[in-house]
């Protein structure tokens, strides 16, 4: 468990890595080459904000978007940059290729993917959709470029419960993958029809509901904020459910002076921003003496470094590219998304 009062606190708690053993010239260096190379390839940087706070922090000071997946598709699809670097997971860079074919889409790493994409792999789900061809199949963002192109709807936390409660309204019945917390969650909310494909995330699976009892036993007056991706037992402690940009917010609006979060704990970046006189606290993983995987941080994420964001761009290496077949399908069901607007309900 970690808490700190102050942004600097939490990016030296947090982020210290040998990986990154830079004097302070260095990194001045580094970050100026990176300066004059987004400029000379006129690149943007999209950013998730469970990137490390070193490269949210570029993307923000050269004019770029740090955010949540459904905000980084629509940032990247509107910015005139002809070169977009998606520091992330790999289907976000496959999900503004697809949205802009036009530009050319770069990534730290192709290597950096995500336990939810993997856990769902085109063929297996196709014949489970064959098997079940009266129902709408609503994806989650985090899948692959072929899994979108099988899909009707793409979602993103953020609009999960309005998307699936409107096709509830439309008398749909809903295929939901990958993530089957997510999935139990909306199906609870909304009351749709749902079969749900069996995966996790492998961060937020690992948060524990007797670990996170026990530590707000030390802070009672602590409010809790749960991603939906987390375990259902977890999800129904929370004071807040939402998405990555649902929970930082909370945390600004929220009375509480104390927050234990569960979600991926670089996001304590920017929620320290938007709420900088609060104390943020990681919710417990793994359980009292327990192992985790992740350990409240996506070993994929963490695979982005401002070394490679320089390297591929001098280079052009890591270029994400995609089967134009595929790729005019699965943008339909990402216009779906981009295009759904909430439905208006009175104040």
């Amino acid at each position: 468990m970690s808490s700190a009062s102050n942004g600097s606190a939490i990016v030296r708690d947090f982020w210290a890595n040998p990986k990154k053993d830079l004097s302070p010239q260095e990194k001045d260096q580094l970050l100026t080459e990176i300066r004059a190379l987004l400029a000379k390839e006129d690149a943007v940087i999209v950013a998730h904000y469970y990137t490390d706070p070193e490269i949210q922090a570029l993307a923000e000071a050269t004019g770029g978007c740090v955010a949540d997946s459904l905000e980084m598709a629509r940032f990247g699809n509107d910015h005139p940059a002809s070169t977009l670097l998606v520091a992330g997971v790999r289907f976000m860079g496959e999900t503004a290729k697809i949205l802009s074919p036009q530009k050319r889409i770069l990534m730290p790493t192709l290597e950096a993917t995500c336990s939810l994409d993997l856990g769902c792999p085109i063929e297996d789900f196709s014949d489970f959709c064959d098997q079940h061809p009266d129902r709408t199949v609503v994806v989650y963002a985090n899948t692959s470029a072929a899994v979108k192109a099988r899909a009707d709807w793409v979602v993103t936390s953020s609009i999960a419960l309005d998307v699936v409660s409107h096709l509830k309204e439309q008398g749909e019945k809903i295929i939901w993958a990958p993530d089957k917390h997510l999935g139990n969650y909306v199906e609870r909310e909304t009351g749709a029809d749902m079969l749900l494909w069996d995966s996790a995330c492998i961060v937020h699976d690992e948060f524990k509901a007797k670990g996170l009892q026990d530590l707000q036993a030390v802070y009672p007056d602590s409010a809790i904020l749960v991603h939906p991706e987390s375990p259902e037992a977890v999800v129904r402690m929370a004071d807040v459910v939402g998405s990555t940009s649902q929970l930082i917010a909370a945390a600004k609006s929220l009375p509480n002076e104390t927050l234990i979060v569960a979600t991926d704990k670089a996001i304590f970046y920017k929620m320290q921003q938007a709420a900088p006189d609060k104390t943020l606290i990681e919710a417990p993983t793994a359980g009292n003496g327990g192992t985790c995987r992740s350990c409240a941080h996506c070993p994929w994420m963490a695979m982005n470094l401002l070394e490679n964001i320089r390297d591929v761009l001098m280079t052009g290496d890591q270029e994400v590219l995609i089967d134009e077949s595929v790729r005019r399908k699965a943008v339909v069901s990402l216009q779906r998304m981009l295009n759904f607007n909430k439905p208006v309900t009175a104040a």
